[in-house]
C-alpha cells in the first residue's frame, strides 16, 4: 500500500478527534518560542552581566536605571526559571493529551478489527488462523496511534521549530544559517535510503512474531494432548526455534536503525563543527559577540534536534506503517459470504429446506460435496449419516451460510439463503456441536448466550427441558458457577446439557445437532437423547451421528459418501417411541 494512501486512511480514522489533534499541534507549536527563549539567559549573562553590553530593551525597561550587577543577574535567572516552568507545563500537557488521544484512537481501531474479524468468513480464519488476527488486534492496532500521535504531531512541531530556528539564526548571522542548513540534503538522502529497507524488515518481524504467537496459541489450546504424550519439551523447542527467528529479525532491524541513527548523529556533528569553526572566525573579526555565538550554538542544538527527529521519525515510522498495512489489510478483506443489497428480512422460518444440485469445496480445485439435491418439509427430523470425511459437517455448514456453495442453490421456505439478511438467517438456527463451546462466564450466561434478555424463569425452564437442573443445583454456586475457559470446569456430558439448554432457550425453528452423544457414557447419552427428542419437537432438525441409538426418532436419512448423496430415505428409520 502506498504511503499516501496509508496516511489518508489514518487521517480518516483520527477524524473524530480532530479537535484533540488541533490542541496537540498548538501545544507542539508552543515548543518553538520556549526553545527560542531557552539559551537567551546564557547570552544575557555573557554579554550584559560579564561583558558590559546593554541589556535587551524589554529587560532594560523592566529594571531600574543604573541597576547593580547583582540586580541585572537576577533578570536572566528569573527568565531561566520561567522558561523552565513553561517548558515543563507544555511537556506535561502534551504528554497527557497524547496519551488520551492515542489510547482512544487505538481503542477505536481495535473495536473495528474485532468487528471485522467476526464478519469475515470461516474460510479466512481457516486459512490464516486465530493467532494472526489476535496479533493484529493487540500489537498492530497501536501503530495508528504511534504514527499519528507519536509521529505526525512531533514531525510537524519539529518542522516549525526548524523554520523558526533558521529564521532567528539567519538574523544573527546568515552565513552561519546557510552552513547549518548544509546537513539537510544528506539527512534526506539517508532517510530515503533506509526507509524502504526498514519497512521491509519490519514486515518480516511482524510475520515471524505472529507465527510464534500462533505456535503458543496452538500448544495451549491442545495442552491436554501435549501433556498426555509428554511432548512439553518438543513444543517448547518449536516455540523457541520460531521465536529465535523473530529475535534475529528484530536484531537486524535494531542494527539497521542504530546504523541510521549513527549516520544522522555524525552528519549533525559535522554541521556543528562547521558552524563552530566559522563562528569563531566571526567572533574574532567582530561580526559576532561571544554571547551571540553561544546563542547561535544553543539555537543550533535546538535546530539539529528537530532535524534529527524528522529524519528518525521518517525512518523509524516504517515499523508502524508496516503494522498499519496489516491493520488495513484485515479491514479491506471482503467476506466470502457477503450480504446482498436489499436482502430480505426473516422473522421466523417455517423450516422447509431444499438443496438444488449443490456442490462445495473449501478449495477451488477440491470439492467435498457434489451435486447434492433433496427437499425437506417443515418439522422433518433428518439423520445425516456417512463415514468420516463424507461431507456431513460441510453440508450443515452451508445451511447456516458459514460458507456458500460453489454451485447450485439452497432454499429456506422457497427462498435462496443468499437473499436473506445474514443475521436474520442465522437466528433461525440453534446448534449443538460435538464439542460444545462454552465461554468463561457463568452457567446462566452461557445458557442465555443466544437470548441475553431471557429471564431467570425462562433459563430455568430451558435447563429443566435439557435435563441439566439436577447437576447445576448440586454445584456450589448453582447457575452462577463459572465454567472456566471453554467450559473445562464441567464434564463433557455437563457441557453438552448446557449447550442443549442454550438451544432450548433460543427456540429456533431449525436445529443442527452435530455428534451430540459421541463422547459421553451410556447413562448420560440416555439423558441427552431424551432431551434431544423434546428439543426436536416441532422443529426441522438435522442430526449428524454414527450411533444408531441416536437415530430412533428420525424421519429421513441422508446417506453421504465421498461428498455424494447415496440415498435419501423418506420412510421412518425406525418407529418413534
Amino acid at each position: 500500500m502506498a504511503d499516501g494512501s496509508l496516511y489518508r486512511r489514518m487521517l480518516e480514522q483520527a477524524r473524530p478527534y480532530s479537535l484533540h489533534f488541533a490542541a496537540l499541534f498548538a501545544l507542539g507549536l508552543l515548543a518553538s518560542p520556549i526553545a527560542l527563549l531557552t539559551p537567551l539567559p546564557i547570552k544575557i549573562v555573557v554579554d550584559s552581566v560579564l561583558g558590559g553590553r546593554p541589556l535587551p530593551r524589554t529587560l532594560e525597561a523592566l529594571l531600574p536605571h543604573g541597576a547593580a550587577p547583582i540586580t541585572i543577574l537576577t533578570a536572566p535567572i528569573v527568565l531561566l526559571l520561567v522558561v523552565a516552568v513553561l517548558g515543563q507545563v507544555q511537556n506535561l500537557s502534551s504528554t497527557l493529551l497524547r496519551a488520551y488521544v492515542g489510547e482512544r484512537v487505538t481503542l477505536d481501531i481495535r473495536a473495528r478489527l474485532v468487528t471485522q474479524v467476526q464478519r469475515l468468513s470461516l474460510s479466512y480464519h481457516d486459512t490464516r488462523g486465530a493467532a494472526d488476527s489476535l496479533y493484529r488486534i493487540q500489537y498492530d492496532a497501536p501503530a495508528i496511534q504511534n504514527v499519528m500521535v507519536e509521529g505526525l504531531v512531533p514531525f510537524v512541531a519539529a518542522s516549525v521549530s526548524v523554520v523558526t530556528m533558521i529564521v532567528v539564526t539567519a538574523r544573527l548571522d546568515w552565513p552561519l544559517a546557510i552552513v547549518a542548513l548544509g546537513i539537510c540534503p544528506p539527512l534526506l538522502l539517508l532517510s530515503r535510503f533506509y526507509r524502504s529497507r526498514l519497512r521491509r524488515q519490519s514486515r518480516q518481524v511482524k510475520k515471524l512474531e505472529s507465527a510464534a504467537l500462533a505456535l503458543a496459541h496452538e500448544t495451549l489450546g491442545a495442552l491436554r494432548v501435549v501433556k498426555a504424550f509428554g511432548q512439553e519439551q518438543r513444543e517448547t523447542n518449536r516455540f523457541v526455534d520460531r521465536s529465535r527467528e523473530g529475535m534475529m529479525a528484530r536484531l537486524r532491524l535494531a542494527f539497521a536503525e542504530g546504523r541510521f541513527g549513527l549516520f544522522v548523529a555524525l552528519t549533525a556533528a559535522l554541521g556543528t563543527a562547521a558552524v563552530l569553526l566559522i563562528g569563531v572566525r566571526h567572533v574574532r573579526s567582530g561580526t559576532l559577540t561571544l554571547g551571540q555565538l553561544l546563542l547561535v550554538l544553543g539555537y543550533l542544538g535546538q535546530l539539529y534536534d528537530p532535524l534529527k527527529t524528522i529524519s528518525r521519525k521518517a525512518a523509524g515510522i516504517q515499523a508502524y506503517l508496516a503494522s498499519a498495512e496489516r491493520v488495513f489489510g484485515v479491514l479491506d478483506e471482503r467476506p466470502d459470504v457477503p450480504e446482498r443489497t436489499n436482502a430480505r428480512p426473516l422473522e421466523r422460518a417455517e423450516g422447509a429446506v431444499a438443496f438444488h444440485d449443490v456442490s462445495f469445496g473449501y478449495e477451488p480445485a477440491r470439492s467435498v460435496l457434489h451435486d447434492v439435491s433433496f427437499e425437506l418439509s417443515p418439522g422433518a427430523r433428518v439423520a445425516v449419516v456417512g463415514t468420516t470425511g463424507a461431507g456431513k459437517t460441510s453440508l450443515v455448514s452451508l445451511l447456516t451460510r458459514f460458507y456458500d456453495p460453489t454451485a447450485g442453490a439452497i432454499t429456506l421456505d422457497g427462498v435462496d439463503l443468499r437473499d436473506y439478511r445474514l443475521a436474520d438467517l442465522r437466528n433461525q438456527f440453534a446448534i449443538v456441536l460435538q464439542e460444545p463451546v462454552l465461554f468463561s462466564t457463568s452457567i446462566a450466561e452461557n445458557i442465555a448466550y443466544g437470548r441475553p434478555d431471557a429471564s431467570d424463569t425462562e433459563i430455568a425452564e430451558a435447563v429443566e427441558a435439557a435435563g441439566a437442573h439436577d447437576f447445576i443445583t448440586r454445584l456450589p454456586r448453582g447457575y452462577a458457577t463459572l465454567v472456566g475457559e471453554r467450559g473445562m470446569q464441567l464434564s463433557g456430558g455437563e457441557r453438552q446439557r448446557v449447550a442443549l439448554a442454550r438451544a432450548f432457550l433460543k427456540d429456533a425453528p431449525i436445529l443442527i445437532l452435530d455428534e451430540p452423544t459421541s463422547s459421553v457414557d451410556t447413562r448420560t447419552e440416555a439423558i441427552i437423547l431424551a432431551a434431544m427428542d423434546r428439543l426436536m419437537e416441532g422443529r426441522t432438525a438435522f442430526l449428524i451421528t454414527h450411533r444408531e441409538t441416536a437415530l430412533v426418532t428420525c424421519d429421513v436419512r441422508l446417506h453421504l459418501e465421498r461428498g455424494r448423496l447415496v440415498t435419501a430415505t423418506p420412510e421412518l428409520v425406525c418407529q418413534r417411541p
